[in-house]
């Protein structure tokens, strides 16, 4: 999408911003579990929120769901406030939650059948809804199961049918609560694929929670990071690696002591390494900083009481004390 052709409104919300959180709080007796998130989404575009459990993730998007109330802050999807949203606004709203109520009697074609049925009513002239049953169990690979009973299921190929309920009404908005709990690496792959095909053909937004960094790394657009019920960082996987990428981190033993330095200059670093100790240098290691380093070097630093999140770059890349060069040629 071309960001050249975007324009504000007088908020300053961009006029596809379908997802609008501002300072965001959630309270239960005197503990916040959120504390001033905020953030933004653009129409098609896909969100992967990470945290550690209890960062605040689910109720995160039960608020945008409508189905938790905030304590405080602002929250618009579609243009209405989640809380007061009508049925033609939760029509065009899909949910995967982590586990649904079981319909183990229903067959999986009757089951999508009956529940695509309440979406007919808001069909539009650019949305047709539902989706067609044969097409949508064919786009989340129960083709072979289309007439089997529910309870028959494989773990597996019932979390393939909650994503399925989730988008049968071909939302414009798809909320995902770890989706892939429970996928093989095949049924991820086809999951990653879905995803993809839902942001580029559908235009749909799509915000979901994981704990798999691999997994987040591959299908979002941009990467919210939340700890301690505030969101520490937001950007995209390449932008949140180039962060720390800078840094190299080298590794050394000398005189059976192990060392660790990070430095822009690998290069000049260890060439000056091995000038000032030579052979005595063993166990020599370079390693570039990857997407999982920068996330546990936020969530290391927000659980050592470390409040400061204005530029979360500066978190990012050194998990450890380092001894600069000098300090280790002594």
């Amino acid at each position: 999408m071309d960001s050249q052709s975007h324009t504000g409104t007088a908020d300053g919300a961009d006029v596809d911003t379908v997802i609008d959180v501002r300072g965001v709080r959630m309270r239960y007796d005197e503990t916040d579990v959120l504390r001033d998130v905020t953030f933004q989404a653009r129409r098609g575009e896909v969100l992967v929120m990470l945290g550690p459990n209890g960062a605040g993730k689910t109720t995160t998007i039960e608020i945008l769901e409508g189905f938790r109330h905030r304590s405080d802050g602002t929250v618009t999807v579609l243009g209405a406030d989640p809380g007061r949203g009508d049925e033609q606004w939760r029509a065009r709203i899909g949910v995967v939650l982590q586990s649904w109520r079981d319909h183990a009697k229903w067959r999986v074609r009757e089951l999508l059948d009956h529940l695509g049925s309440y979406y007919r009513p808001y069909t539009t002239d650019t949305v047709r809804r539902p989706w067609d049953t044969d097409e949508l169990v064919d786009l989340v690979g129960l083709s072979e199961q289309a007439n089997a009973r529910i309870a028959t299921l494989s773990g597996g190929q019932r979390r393939r049918l909650d994503v399925a309920i989730g988008i049968v009404g071909r939302p414009d908005v798809l909320f995902m609560d770890e989706p892939t709990a429970g996928f093989d690496p095949a049924a991820r792959r086809d999951f990653h694929d879905l995803v993809h095909r839902l942001a580029d053909l559908e235009d749909t937004t799509v915000l979901l929670t994981t704990h798999d960094l691999d997994e987040a790394e591959k299908i979002a657009d941009r990467i919210l990071i939340l700890a301690g019920g505030r969101i520490v960082a937001d950007g995209s996987p390449d932008a949140l690696t180039r962060r720390i990428a800078a840094d190299a981190e080298v590794r050394w033993t000398v005189d059976g002591s192990r060392f660790v330095h990070s430095t822009s200059e690998s290069t000049s670093f260890v060439h000056r390494l091995f000038i000032q100790h030579g052979d005595a240098v063993e166990d020599l290691e370079v390693r570039r900083a990857s997407l999982e380093d920068a996330y546990m070097a936020l969530v290391r630093r927000h659980e050592s009481g470390d409040e400061q999140v204005d530029d979360p770059s500066t978190a990012l890349g050194v998990v450890a004390p380092v001894p600069g060069l000098m300090e280790v040629t002594r």
